[in-house]
């Protein structure tokens, strides 16, 4: 099941029933099944504490995913810094809706085991992400 949250943010996130069902597909797609999946929007400060508090990381982040996955279930909290969604979306000439979505798949193929340290990792990663997001544009219609 999949869950929405605002931290210290007023973000209201619609279209959650056609997300369900893509981030489903997804897991599916990826031999997985959807368990408990907290998505927690939030702003910088408060994703650059987490970062800082819980992964020694003093910059900020679009996306910090907690992964409680056991076997083949993805359990995990996704908390995404809606105004990193909001910058990079200008940065990389995407729409909101497109960048934020780009991210949400994104922690999930970190819960699917995706890493995105290296190079090679990034090129699969964003392969993986593109391939999604075209997905979703048809559940979508």
């Amino acid at each position: 099941m999949v869950s929405y949250h605002c931290e210290d943010i007023r973000f209201e996130f619609k279209g959650k029933t056609l997300n369900n069902k893509w981030l489903k597909m997804v897991a599916e797609s990826e031999v997985k099944r959807l368990g408990d999946i907290s998505i927690i929007f939030c702003s910088d400060p408060y994703i650059l504490d987490i970062n800082q508090r819980y992964l020694q990381h003093d910059y900020f982040t679009d996306i910090i995913t907690f992964d409680y996955c056991e076997g083949k279930v993805l359990s995990g909290d996704l908390f995404i810094s809606i105004d990193t969604v909001r910058e990079n979306a200008r940065e990389y000439g995407a729409s909101f809706e497109e960048e934020l979505n780009r991210v949400m798949v994104h922690g999930l193929l970190h819960l699917i085991g995706y890493d995105d340290h290296t190079p090679a990792e990034q090129q699969e990663m964003r392969g993986k992400e593109d391939y999604y997001l075209s997905i979703r544009k048809i559940l979508k219609g």
